[in-house]
């Protein structure tokens, strides 16, 4: 229903575009966890709802430029030339820009042939002849000239409001001589061109004393005698540029008559789309203001809603009762209460269950606060809790079940029965749907708010631990999380239950990979500390050896992680080309920067090597041996099923995947992951690795002949594909024609365009779109699949694992073209990758089960991409390289062999 403006209310113009770009640089770069821009958005929208706060009966119009040239290009060939392309991260914006105004329901004019200011002029003038007041919501100066009783102008960027007076005092004339102000002394933003000399101080000396530029042409003998500096001279240079003011003043001038179908009467907001505002927000991860959508209808709705019943519970007749409960249950939810998030050093403070929705209980064990009631013997509540707990058959659903299985395994409790996963179900319903943490779920799934921990904790040095809070609070919140797990289950669960593939997903992969995962982060890695306190010390030398070297290359001593001195020591100092600016301007000194400065300059080089050491040493060498646990001795990861969108595992405390293999320093690091001594009778790091699996996932997906055949037969693909690329024998590939086709081969996996190639390479433009254009004659079915895949993708919106896994692709039909272009580069990869992921889950779940029937102490303490990590005493090694090998290249049927390459050795490096 259109919601009518009330001719009271001022009509709210908004200068789209000048928003735009304001608030593009002027914000801090805001990403989604996805890496798209978000800054923009947030800062143009921001300013949009506070106008709708501050005037909630007005119509709010926001304008935009349109693209191509409008009248003053006709004008003016070099009107605005000198502008740059607007920025990639920029351009990106618009449309989600656009696509939340129209969600809001406010007017979005775009006028070809005109500028944003023209439409903007045209109906602030009309309304204000109308009666009606008129704000204009801009941070362009040259706005001012609208400026007259009924029109004022507000730059909401910072928060000032001016009308005529308010004109005159900024600028020093009033709005009927801003374009004569302009005209003067020219506008670099637009490059109209103003009179060459003519600046500032003597423009409003001009203005002031002589009026308009109409008055002071009528009389240029005027300005001699005005004594300012120059002002002798001024008027012969004022006739000679006559035609340059002239031109300068229609350009500045704002047109006030633009033909349009739209009048300020017809002008209003329509009600908001919430359903697709939440939508939207959700997919620029707008957490605040989705919540703030939903919470006047979860109130409404949660007053009708079911009464929750939650108990706390410190007798033990009522904790039996509940066990009893628990017992006759088909299902139920629980939970942990601890003191840390770090699994193996936690204690346990309560646990919460649920059985039915809105009813759950509490059971405090271990709050310590001064004045704590006196709460369950922790000994024997746990006692009674171990059968029901490790009974495989008695069903449990949680939310991050591996946490709370680390948590019972501290007090020598094995869960079992784990058969639901709220976070995982939503994962595997849609990863990237929405964050898959309860709170977000709750909010996305059931519509209801939770507690945050927050919320009854604190924040920052004064939060409170578990333990220290007060049962009234504590209670609540616990029982909340076992009732909202709980009722999410029901929700996911028969959601997936209309997805057949899904489900077997979740059943098949998911599911039994999460103890896999608790018993392989609990076994842990062994670390030498004392080789990395070696490490540290060399990579420090090495540090202060580049640091003198960069000194000298600069001419100056600087702050080398000082992005702002090295700045000027490069662009200032050294005047080095800016090749890109950061979003608020200033030039980049990002790694892609610097890497392509390195070709020509010694300076880069040595600062992309400086900070490759200080990374290895604040992240890995300094780090690793304060996160030794010491009860185990040992190094405890924490893996993540529910992170990456296509399904690999991610990890971190500490990041085992991201240590570099590329450099001797990356590799030395992992010399220090070794065999543990304190084995008896010794024992070997065996590492298995598929090999360039994504590439026989794409010869099985494409089922591209060539590429099945080179498989098939055991060539070398990098080798095969540049004899086919550069047309020679393969016994005459040479090493670099190998390495440009290893190079083509991965880049395409990835959707790497000509110009990626090129860039990669170093080499022209045209002749990395001819390589690409051979590969594709010579593999025709991989052109074919990639085709078809974002053709299907633009079809169901998604795509899926040879598994039947999805990645949903909500950009794939976008207007926006880069949003659409990378939505089908993912579609492209996503298969490959997310096949990959599945098939490493599932040789992890078999060989985690054969470790376990063989009876076999060999211990899984690692996975890393494509590969696994064992720890093996010395009398299994063969057994174990044998069955490993078996179990991983049976993980998948292909149409071509799967290959693990296996290596074993007293540390990791040697294994790899």
């Amino acid at each position: 229903m259109s919601k009518q403006s009330n001719s009271a209310a001022p009509l709210i113009l908004v200068d789209g575009s000048s928003y735009l770009y304001r608030a593009f640089h002027a914000l801090p770069p805001l990403t989604t966890s996805q890496g798209r821009p978000t800054g923009a958005v947030r800062g143009v929208i921001s300013m949009l709802r506070r106008h709708l706060r501050e005037h909630p009966d007005s119509p709010v119009v926001v304008v935009f430029d349109a693209k191509g040239k409008t009248f003053r290009d006709e004008m003016f060939a070099e009107y605005k030339s000198h502008r740059p392309p607007m920025p990639d991260d920029l351009r990106e914006q618009i449309q989600p820009i656009h696509d939340i105004i129209d969600a809001m329901g406010l007017p979005r004019l775009v006028i070809d042939g005109v500028e944003a200011d023209d439409v903007i002029g045209t109906l602030a003038l009309e309304a204000q002849r109308q009666g009606q007041q008129v704000i204009i919501s801009t941070g362009d100066k040259d706005m001012a000239q609208l400026v007259r009783p009924g029109v004022t102008l507000v730059n909401t960027m910072n928060n000032t409001e001016m009308d005529g007076e308010g004109v005159t005092k900024k600028f020093g004339v009033g709005p009927e001589l801003i374009i004569d102000f302009l005209a003067l002394m020219g506008d670099k933003s637009d490059n109209i061109p103003g009179v060459p000399g003519v600046g500032e101080k003597t423009a409003l000396a001009l203005l002031q004393n002589l009026g308009g530029l109409k008055d002071i042409y009528a009389d240029l003998d005027a300005i001699a005698p005005l004594g300012f500096r120059g002002s002798k001279t001024l008027g012969k240079k004022m006739e000679e540029h006559r035609e340059a003011a002239e031109l300068s003043y229609k350009l500045a001038t704002i047109k006030t008559d633009v033909e349009m179908p739209y009048h300020p009467q017809d002008l209003h907001n329509l009600g908001p789309d919430t359903e697709a505002l939440i939508e939207l927000f959700t997919h620029s991860e707008f957490r605040g203001w989705q919540e703030e959508l939903t919470r006047e209808e979860v109130d409404e709705a949660m007053a009708e809603a079911v009464e929750r019943d939650y108990v706390i519970v410190t007798e033990m007749a009522e904790f039996d009762s509940w066990l009893q409960q628990l017992k006759g249950s088909d299902i139920f939810a629980f939970d942990t209460e601890t003191t840390s998030l770090n699994y193996m050093q936690a204690k346990l403070v309560g646990v919460s269950f649920a059985v039915e929705p809105y009813r759950a209980a509490y059971v405090p064990l271990s709050h310590d606060y001064m004045g704590a009631p006196e709460q369950l013997p922790f000994d024997e509540v746990m006692a009674k809790l171990k059968p029901l707990l490790e009974d495989e058959q008695q069903k449990k659903v949680g939310q991050n079940l591996k946490y709370d299985s680390h948590i019972l395994a501290n007090y020598d409790i094995e869960l079992r029965g784990i058969s639901r996963d709220s976070m995982l179900e939503s994962y595997v319903l849609d990863s990237t749907g929405s964050r898959h943490d309860m709170d977000s779920l709750a909010l996305k799934y059931l519509g209801e708010h939770t507690v945050h921990f927050e919320d009854i904790a604190g924040k920052g040095a004064k939060q409170l631990t578990f333990n220290q809070i007060e049962l009234d609070q504590a209670g609540p919140y616990a029982a909340e999380d076992a009732d909202i797990t709980l009722r999410l289950h029901h929700e996911l669960n028969t959601r997936l239950e209309r997805e057949p593939t899904l489900l077997k997903v979740l059943d098949e992969i998911e599911m039994p990979l999460l103890p896999v995962l608790a018993r392989m982060e609990r076994n842990g890695a062994y670390i030498d500390a004392k080789m990395l306190a070696v490490q540290s010390a060399e990579l420090e030398q090495k540090m202060h050896e580049l640091e003198q070297k960069a000194y000298e290359a600069a001419g100056e001593e600087f702050n080398l992680g000082s992005t702002k001195q090295l700045g000027v020591i490069l662009f200032e100092k050294l005047q080095i080309p800016v090749i890109k600016k950061t979003p608020k301007g200033a030039p980049s000194t990002a790694e892609a920067v610097l890497q392509e400065l390195a070709h020509n300059h010694e300076l880069p080089a040595l600062i992309m090597q400086y900070r490759g050491l200080a990374k290895l040493k604040n992240t890995y060498t300094d780090k690793l041996p304060k996160m030794i646990d010491p009860a185990t001795g040992r190094v405890h990861t924490s893996y993540h099923q529910a992170v990456a969108a296509t399904g690999r595992l991610s990890s971190s405390d500490p990041n085992l995947q991201n240590i570099p293999i590329r450099t001797e320093e990356g590799r030395r690091i992992r010399r220090a992951f070794t065999a543990d001594p304190r084995i008896n009778g010794g024992s070997k790091i065996i590492a298995a690795d598929y090999s360039q699996i994504e590439l026989r996932i794409m010869a099985h997906l494409s089922g591209d002949k060539g590429l099945v055949d080179a498989f098939a037969h055991g060539a070398d693909i990098h080798r095969a594909t540049a004899a086919e690329v550069f047309e020679v024998a393969q016994n005459e590939v040479t090493d670099e024609q190998r390495r440009r086709a290893k190079a083509i081969n991965f880049g395409l996996i990835y959707g790497m365009s000509a110009f990626g190639l090129a860039k990669q390479l170093d080499i022209p433009r045209r002749d990395a779109q001819a390589y690409i254009d051979r590969y594709f004659e010579r593999y025709p079915g991989v052109l074919r699949y990639m085709e078809d895949t974002r053709a299907q993708a633009a079809e169901k919106g998604y795509v899926e694992t040879l598994f039947g896994r999805r990645l949903y692709l909500p950009e794939i039909n976008s207007r926006n073209g880069m949003q659409r272009q990378a939505a089908e580069r993912t579609a492209i990869n996503a298969p490959m990758q997310g096949t990959a992921a599945d098939i490493i889950k599932r040789a992890m779940i078999a060989v985690d089960a054969w470790l376990s029937e063989q009876k076999l102490t060999t211990k899984l303490i690692m996975q890393v991409h494509d590969e696994l990590v064992l720890e093996v005493p010395k009398d299994e090694i063969d057994r174990v390289a044998e069955g490993i090998v078996e179990l991983m290249q049976g993980a998948a049927e292909l149409h071509v062999p799967l290959i693990v390459d296996l290596g074993q050795g007293k540390d990791w490096d040697q294994a790899h």
